[in-house]
């Protein structure tokens, strides 16, 4: 606790001063409503949860900056949120430069806010200052309520503008303040057309708005974040609040896997205008997993902070394992892919507001070069002295990372032999593929077939000029319970690997694929659905880019054929079967239940799955990688106890299962 009071204090500014002149204006607000995707990513269910996120994140900053100490967030019926914090309260004077009150100028105009000058936020993951405006601009009706000073002061907006000016509705204690944002997002912008034309908004989806904020309370510990979900009948309640920091986040990360280590690495250290937080935990996984954070803000594509944790784990681990002997004057050194196997690590860095650099707009990478060396140094003392001072853990970890370079060598080996068969043979590809005629990889598409049966259907119905086949015969090996070497020994998995195009591991090359379109086309039962997640868990462990860049897919066959005289109908779901029976009135109709891609003739194959007129796709999307990652370990990997848990918890939501 202690610590964690210390943590803020260094933080903190130099006292409390968050008044009019701390509020600074760069530009107006017009461009918003035009070009909402600039500001949000988009105006789809991403740009939806972010107008929450935008508004969690000013009450982050406040907790950030030692203040807050509770955020709550409420969901209504009909998309309204509220979100509330007990911080500062934004300002109500009179802004000097705009004349109007300051909590107007701050929800009206873009890039004005408290991390644009004075001494309000030091650190800060609202780098740009327009959370708040951009949220009132794209919502339909947005009501601002600040308690300060013993008042409670409100306004109200519609589309970004305001209804009428600040005036004090009531009273409050005189030592509370904080801010509440009530919004509505406008139809206009994220409205989506129903088959009737209906205008409509996508749900909110609880639980990833749960997962965002629990990693949020893991980054700031000790403050408490509530979520009440009043769309339902009953109220449901949910909270989060960890005084552990990333001490609990890594316990929580790793609550599936068994630990190498006894003692988790952590360290939480001061450099010069950097604050640095490492918690680092071995697993016997083969997969490791490195989540980076600046200023709170999620990093996926890592920066300057991940590389500086990498170099000082590669480099103090090499350095133990030489001076104890483990590593001989002859053995080669300890790579980075070596020392990160099996490895879960968060790293968080706070910097000064005005400092922070990310490169992009969607703040996926961290720029600072300053973060590299804090974290570098911060790391590179604090682990000498942990693998000291534990010496049952260095072991472990010295032998964990000793067999994942044995592994390297051995997969090296076996890759070779694969990439120099793959450039003997196809020039000479796998012999079970039907290729097709086109060499455009925009324009070609790889159907990954369960079975020579469905294969065979797939090869005579398929347009061969853009459409390739390639079968597969039985289940591939699950990947998360194998290594690259033995993984590559698969037969089934080479071809696949060939066909592709693209190598795989350090030889990966996205540029090299062979089609845009990579299908995942199996039978629609149990067998189906295993050997279509297996193919998954292969893409997203190994050919993760693939994913990211959009070409993997899943078909989505059809259930049932329904009949009538000469007329062919088919339904894809259950609905959709009955619909088709009220329309044909129940009359001599029969019905066909397609529980393999083989029952079909190569007729129906392509004009039920593979017509690019009339099929359905589902394109495979990563939102969170996190929970991904956690989901893989649970269903497939090589501990039971976790799987064991899940299918006892969700087997009674199952529903029309084939046995």
């Amino acid at each position: 606790m202690a610590q964690a009071e210390e943590k803020k204090e260094k933080l903190n500014t130099k006292g409390a001063s968050y008044t009019a002149k701390d509020i600074s204006i760069l530009e107006g607000l017009e461009p918003v409503r035009k070009r909402p995707g600039m500001y949000i990513g988009s105006t789809g269910i991403d740009g939806l949860h972010h107008l929450i996120w935008e508004i969690v994140d000013n009450s982050i900053d406040e907790a950030m900056a030692g203040y807050a100490k509770n955020i709550d967030i409420r969901l209504f019926e009909g998309h309204k949120v509220t979100v509330s914090d007990d911080g500062r309260g934004i300002p109500v004077e009179i802004h000097p430069q705009t004349k109007k009150s300051t909590l107007e100028t701050v929800m009206t105009t873009l890039h004005a806010g408290g991390k644009f000058g004075g001494e309000s936020y030091k650190v800060s993951g609202g780098l740009h200052g327009v959370g708040a405006s951009v949220v009132n601009a794209l919502s339909a009706y947005l009501k601002a309520e600040v308690c300060r000073d013993g008042g409670v002061y409100m306004q109200e907006y519609s589309r970004g503008k305001p209804k009428a000016a600040v005036k004090k509705v009531g009273k409050c204690d005189a030592s509370f303040t904080g801010t509440t944002v009530t919004f509505d997002p406008d139809p206009e912008i994220f409205g989506v057309k129903d088959e009737e034309g209906k205008i409509f908004l996508p749900e909110y989806d609880l639980k990833r708005m749960l997962e965002h904020l629990r990693q949020q309370a893991y980054l700031t510990g000790g403050v408490r974040m509530r979520v009440w979900d009043e769309r339902k009948p009953i109220s449901e309640a949910y909270g989060f609040y960890f005084e552990g920091g990333l001490k609990s986040f890594l316990l929580y990360l790793t609550e599936n896997s068994d630990h190498v280590q006894d003692t988790p690495f952590y360290v939480m250290k001061e450099e010069p205008g950097i604050n640095v937080e490492v918690a680092a935990m071995y697993t016997d996984e083969l997969q490791g997993r490195e989540l980076s954070f600046a200023n709170n803000i999620y990093t996926p594509e890592g920066g300057m902070h991940l590389t500086g944790f990498r170099s000082a784990l590669t480099r103090v681990l090499n350095d133990y394992a030489r001076k104890n002997g483990i590593l001989k004057e002859s053995d080669e050194n300890l790579i980075g892919d070596d020392v990160r196997e099996g490895i879960t690590a968060v790293i968080s860095v706070k910097l000064l507001s005005d400092k922070l650099q990310f490169e992009g707009q969607t703040k996926a990478k961290l720029g600072n070069p300053e973060a590299r060396q804090a974290v570098e140094t911060v790391v590179n003392t604090a682990l000498q002295e942990f693998l000291e001072t534990h010496p049952q853990d260095a072991k472990k970890m010295v032998e964990k990372v000793l067999l994942a370079a044995k592994a390297r060598k051995a997969a090296k080996a076996a890759r070779d032999t694969v990439l120099r068969k793959g450039a003997l043979e196809g020039l000479a590809l796998p012999g079970k593929l039907a290729d097709c005629s086109s060499r455009s990889p925009e324009a070609s598409e790889l159907f990954i077939v369960e079975g020579d049966s469905a294969g065979g259907s797939a090869k005579q119905g398929r347009n061969r000029t853009f459409q390739a086949i390639l079968p597969l015969k039985g289940k591939i090996l699950n990947v998360e319970k194998s290594r690259i070497d033995k993984m590559l020994a698969n037969k089934e998995i080479r071809s696949l690997v060939i066909a592709l195009g693209t190598a795989i591991g350090t030889e990966f090359d996205l540029t090299k694929i062979r089609y845009h379109k990579i299908v995942i086309m199996t039978d629609a039962d149990v067998d189906g659905a295993h050997i279509r997640t297996l193919l998954l868990a292969l893409f997203y462990r190994y050919f993760p880019e693939v994913v990211h860049a959009g070409y993997l897919y899943v078909a989505v066959p059809p259930l049932y054929k329904v009949q009538r005289g000469k007329e062919s109908m088919y339904a894809y779901d259950e609905q959709e079967k009955e619909k088709l029976l009220a329309k044909a009135g129940d009359r001599g109709v029969s019905i066909q239940r397609y529980k393999g891609l083989g029952e079909m003739n190569p007729e129906q194959l392509w004009e039920t799955t593979m017509d690019p007129d009339m099929r359905l796709l589902k394109r495979i999307e990563v939102e969170d990688a996190e929970e991904a990652d956690r989901s893989f370990d649970v269903l497939m990997g090589a501990d039971v106890a976790p799987r064991k848990h899940f299918i006892n918890a969700y087997a009674q939501n199952v529903k029309n299962l084939d046995i």
